[in-house]
């Protein structure tokens, strides 16, 4: 299962998936272009195992309904936590959450912890998280997790997800050890989200961005790659090696009870809206 699937990294992934040989679920907020990123997949791999979910990740009650149909049908063996959004003014949901947090944290608290159950059942399952390089600027912040009391900055507010979606991998490895869990760095990627979402830094870095197969690279081996297994649970990857999730006198480590209030908070929600 591949979220965000339909451009960018996610498609990428997806398409080396279905190259392969897999049997690829793509998660898609937009319809449209998400069955024309399935036509294309299913026509350069000629893999016919191509389904498509529409599924809002910003949504929870919808993440809910939709793990509740797919564990009736389907089986899973590897998640990819890949969607993701940086929204530069503070937006809110129909739920009233926050729309960066409501899709990078919340969402992907959410599709993660309803689908342990069915990764459980598999041989060698895995979750596999994006996350970003940006998150080594950020110490978790449980206290103001919606944006609701700072002056509003969506790409600290986008690298703030990405730590607590690192925090999650290690606390979920911790908890459920017959799953491999991961999260990694893909690179500053040359991807729509990058030029639609920070412009200025898409145009600084120009051609020196990499591509998105290149971005895919260690998404595709912590996925698939018997070696990656063999890796601790829980470890933050860039180019298919672990690193740490922490710049060297940044002050950006937080304490067992910050990251047991994260998850504390993310799971009253998420039961508020299940």
């Amino acid at each position: 299962m591949v979220t965000g699937g339909n451009s960018g990294i996610g498609k990428a992934t997806a398409f080396e998936i279905a190259r392969r040989g897999g049997t690829v679920h793509l998660v898609c907020r937009d319809e449209n272009r998400a069955e024309g990123a399935r036509g294309e997949i299913i026509r350069e791999s000629g893999n016919q195992n191509i389904f498509l979910h529409i599924v809002d990740l910003s949504d929870p009650k919808t993440v809910w309904k939709f793990v509740e149909n797919f564990k009736q049908e389907h089986t899973l063996n590897v998640l990819i936590n890949n969607a993701g959004c940086m929204v530069n003014e503070r937006e809110l949901t129909e739920d009233g959450l926050e729309k960066n947090f409501a899709t990078n944290t919340l969402g992907v608290y959410v599709l993660t912890t309803a689908l342990i159950p069915v990764l459980e059942k598999e041989h060698d399952p895995r979750v596999v998280t994006v996350s970003s390089g940006g998150m080594l600027v950020q110490k978790l912040n449980t206290d103001d997790l919606q944006s609701e009391r700072t002056a509003f900055d969506g790409t600290m507010v986008y690298a703030q997800n990405k730590r607590q979606q690192v925090v999650l991998t290690e606390q979920w490895a911790r908890a459920h050890p017959t799953i491999h869990f991961s999260c990694m760095h893909p690179g500053w990627v040359d991807t729509p989200g990058v030029r639609l979402s920070m412009p200025g830094f898409h145009a600084r870095l120009g051609a020196r961005l990499r591509s998105e197969a290149q971005g895919a690279d260690t998404v595709l081996w912590l996925a698939l790659a018997p070696t990656a297994a063999v890796q601790p649970s829980g470890r933050f990857f860039q180019d298919r090696k672990p690193v740490p999730t922490h710049l060297p006198f940044a002050r950006t480590s937080s304490s067992p009870a910050e990251e047991e209030k994260l998850i504390e908070i993310l799971e009253e929600l998420a039961q508020r809206f299940k």
